[in-house]
């Protein structure tokens, strides 16, 4: 089969939003990344990975009707191979816990992919299933801070977690629309996500450049707000399915100025602006593909 298949099934560019997330755990555990552990995130990108993959297992059949170009109901990549590359990747992403971060992220990386699955094989399409997410995502931050410094970086864990379940409810209504109502719900969420951002104290940020952290730290909730919120407002005033999944992307993306808000405030300004000049990389591609795509409707 071939590799862009697989690349497909996991959703591979989307990995991209969970890189910071052990970056923020570590930051506000106060012990940023660095030495081996720098390699931690490659932990959160396979456990991402597993979940796409088995995410399309646990739908195939309703894919086969709503999605049938994905890999698995167009016939590209059969359900068992979809769930071996899934338990491979499990336990490849508790492997890298344990070699980059060691016995106290393998701790929290443990219940991530137990979290993992029972939201996509249990939870997903239930009244639980946001919260169930929004723990993955939760203990995919205290993956960065280890077990022994989870209640350091439990806020900045809550905030994540926060986010993800207001757009995963925001993601339900990607194929049929919403209402008005249950949209701006989630750009109300987006508020209150950027305000914790700016206003919950971190409590590893003891670094002398505090004040410079609390600005950078400001910049980043307000690049968040505006490319979360921006595409929700808009989803409000028009609920049907094509601007909801414009703004389930957006939510997804937007994640990283969030990340690097956060990773800011604990003082990690070098972690932060990798994490910044990620974010603008990929708006900038983002940006010219639109540009290409409108210059095609054009001619």
């Amino acid at each position: 089969m071939p590799l862009r298949d697989y690349l497909e099934l996991v959703r591979a560019p989307a990995a991209l939003s969970v890189i910071g997330d052990t970056v923020v755990g570590a930051s506000w555990a106060g012990r940023p990344l660095h030495g081996r552990a720098i390699g931690l995130p490659i932990s959160s990108v396979l456990l991402y990975w597993a979940g796409m993959a088995l995410n399309d297992v646990a739908d195939a059949d309703l894919d086969a009707v709503e999605r049938p170009e994905r890999p698995i109901p167009s016939g590209r990549i059969s359900r068992r191979a979809a769930t071996i590359t899934a338990g491979a990747l499990v336990a490849g992403g508790i492997a890298a816990a344990g070699i980059f971060g060691g016995r106290r992220s393998v701790a929290m990386a443990l219940p991530l992919a137990a979290a993992i699955c029972t939201y996509n094989l249990a939870a997903k399409n239930g009244p639980f299933g946001p919260v169930v997410m929004a723990a993955c995502r939760g203990l995919d931050v205290l993956v960065g801070s280890g077990s022994d410094r989870a209640l350091a970086a439990a806020p900045a864990a809550a905030i994540v977690a926060g986010h993800t379940a207001s757009v995963t409810v925001l993601s339900r209504g990607e194929v049929h629309g919403s209402t008005t109502k249950a949209v701006s719900g989630s750009v109300a969420a987006t508020a209150a996500v950027t305000a914790a951002t700016v206003l919950v104290p971190a409590p590893a940020a003891a670094h002398p450049d505090e004040s410079l952290g609390r600005s950078a730290g400001a910049l980043g909730a307000a690049r968040f707000a505006v490319e979360v919120g921006v595409p929700q407002a808009a989803a409000a005033a028009d609920p049907q399915a094509g601007p909801i999944r414009t703004a389930t992307r957006a939510g997804i993306m937007g994640m990283i100025p969030l990340q690097a808000g956060l990773v800011a405030r604990a003082g990690n300004l070098v972690g932060a602006i990798a994490l910044a000049a990620l974010d603008l990389t990929l708006e900038s591609r983002r940006a010219r593909a639109s540009a290409a795509t409108r210059g095609a409707s054009i001619t």
